[in-house]
């Protein structure tokens, strides 16, 4: 899921290392557009879930250092590196534990359940499946994780409310670390 096509998958084993290297793990990485106009977009965060504007540019700096080297793209592209955002991509098995209890939209491959579709909050992850409270059902579903096609995180006032703790967070600590200095 962090790469949906071979060519995507073969670019994610070249970068993990310089992404690792850097301090950086690459969430998700979509290369788009025809032959004259690629885009390779590149969502990366650090370990503890942060990516600031500098640490873009820094990662931006390594991955393109790699890629004039090795040039696995054919012909001209733009690369875009981000952070997942706050409504981001679930493309990790233990992205479904770091986001339990948020509301989340999961696409299968196959029907499950009667239907490819899931919507409703994150209760997990047991094994290899991903734990999801449904709406309206007295019982939560599993849903295997290879199965998933596609997977975010929904949009809405406890989403935000998560992200600006966090950040709240991040800036005290920040603070502390800039005052003990």
């Amino acid at each position: 899921m962090r790469g949906k096509t071979p060519e995507e998958q073969g670019l994610l084993e070249l970068l993990d290392p310089v992404a690792d290297a850097a301090g950086f793990e690459i969430v998700r990485l979509r290369l788009m557009g025809g032959d004259h106009a690629r885009r390779l977009q590149i969502m990366a965060e650090r370990p503890d879930g942060t990516m600031l504007v500098e640490d873009c540019g820094a990662l931006a700096r390594a991955v393109s250092q790699v890629l004039d080297a090795l040039d696995p793209i054919s012909g001209h592209y733009l690369l875009e590196v981000s952070s997942p955002g706050i409504d981001r991509p679930l493309t990790r098995l233990r992205d479904f534990e770091i986001w339990e209890g948020c509301e989340a939209r999961i696409e299968l491959d196959r029907v499950a359940e009667g239907r490819k579709r899931f919507r409703g909050q994150l209760a997990g992850v047991e094994g290899d499946a991903i734990a999801i409270n449904l709406e309206g059902e007295a019982e939560t579903a599993l849903l295997p994780f290879a199965w998933v096609v596609d997977a975010k995180l929904v949009l809405n006032d406890e989403l935000l409310k998560r992200g600006a703790e966090a950040r709240a967070s991040r800036l005290a600590l920040e603070k502390q670390t800039l005052s003990e200095e």
